[in-house]
């Protein structure tokens, strides 16, 4: 069992990378909160359990760009500070930026603390990896401060109009592929100090922001999965749409009735995927599981019953009666652990669509309460 903290817990990659240590049965995750950083007895009593400190904390953007170099400088010197006065040393592993190379304080406090960490490791005899990692996007990030694509996505749920101020060349990378990249180097114990990470994809900002656009159309305004037949879209549509308010949901189907009875479209799809269908007896409750990549939807074409979703790390439930008698949809966001119960009378009938581009060695499926 390897003993985890991770500095930036509660940031985007800190969440992502908490929540998937904690379905590995040889991880043992260490809580910690940013105000620890403030106390260095606390800071002290965090750091003696780890075996393994992820140290993400950074400040990414500020209107003084000193305040950004500063912060980041005096948050590694703290780190040492609390190693080195108990003579700690665990396996450090840090997350710094392909940034290093700009002409920008930001690169320029992330190269210079991954420096700092590499020497304390070197005095120390003590394995570091000090990861330099392209521009990461995924489900969830903060808009306006985490990526472009957060950006762009939030605003395009939202009502409001992207605008593009440099169309670069952006070198990208999931934040599922990134988290299992940083537990194989946990696990692997790896000794090196400027590992630069590989990008999944190289895209112009202007072809994420059409590509986002596309996406908005054919799901949010026409109800329709766009086309998503591998990993990249899949990861891109997934972090679109956690921008989309839970009160989208339950979306009503077009129906059409004549003499013969009710006819409808339940799901419009432009790429490949698995329809299947469950009954469910009064009372019962199916589920309890999230998944972080697929791509699932929910429609109850008879009886009564109440879907409930729960972003993973958070208490918030998310609740909705939907009815055969009005036939709607309640699609399963990544990260969201989700359930479906009768709460009717009579048997309950369930059409289930799911897209199923996995690979069946890499676990999507993982089970927890609502």
């Amino acid at each position: 069992m390897i003993n985890v903290g991770i500095t930036g817990q509660p940031g985007f990659m800190g969440t992502h990378l908490f929540n998937f240590l904690n379905l590995q049965d040889n991880i043992n995750t260490i809580p910690f909160k940013d105000e620890y950083f403030q106390d260095k007895k606390v800071m002290t009593d965090f750091a003696k359990k780890c075996d393994c400190i992820v140290h993400l904390a950074a400040l990414n953007r500020h209107k003084d760009p000193q305040e950004i170099y500063n912060v980041n400088i005096h948050l590694v010197k703290t780190l040492i500070d609390v190693l080195e006065s108990n003579n700690l040393e665990p396996h450090v592993i840090m997350s710094s930026s392909t940034q290093e190379e700009r002409d920008n304080l930001y690169g320029k406090s992330k190269k210079e603390g991954r420096k700092l960490l590499s020497n304390w490791a070197k005095r120390n005899s003590t394995p570091f990896t000090g990861l330099i990692i392209p521009n990461v996007f995924g489900p969830f990030g903060q808009p306006f401060y985490n990526s472009v694509v957060a950006t762009f996505a939030y605003q395009l749920t939202h009502g409001q109009l992207p605008q593009i101020d440099t169309d670069a060349e952006l070198k990208l990378i999931c934040i599922n592929n990134l988290i299992k990249i940083i537990y194989s180097h946990i696990v692997n114990k790896t000794d090196r100090h400027d590992l630069l990470v590989n990008h999944d994809v190289e895209i112009k900002v202007s072809d994420i922001l059409k590509k986002l656009q596309f996406y908005h159309g054919a799901y949010f305004k026409d109800k329709q999965f766009p086309c998503l037949d591998d990993f990249f879209d899949i990861d891109f549509f997934n972090t679109y749409r956690s921008y989309i308010e839970p009160t989208f949901f339950p979306v009503k189907l077009e129906t059409h009735s004549d003499d013969r009875g009710l006819f409808s479209e339940l799901i419009k799809a432009q790429s490949q995927g698995q329809t299947s269908y469950s009954t469910t007896k009064p009372g019962i409750t199916r589920g309890n599981h999230f998944h972080i990549r697929k791509v699932e939807r929910f429609i109850v074409t008879k009886g009564e019953a109440e879907i409930k979703l729960r972003r993973i790390g958070t208490d918030q439930v998310n609740k909705y009666r939907i009815s055969g008698k009005e036939p709607s949809f309640v699609d399963m966001p990544v990260w969201y652990t989700h359930n479906i119960t009768n709460v009717g009378k009579d048997e309950l009938l369930t059409i289930f669509w799911a897209n199923e581009f996995f690979n069946p060695d890499d676990p999507d499926t993982f089970y927890e309460e609502v």
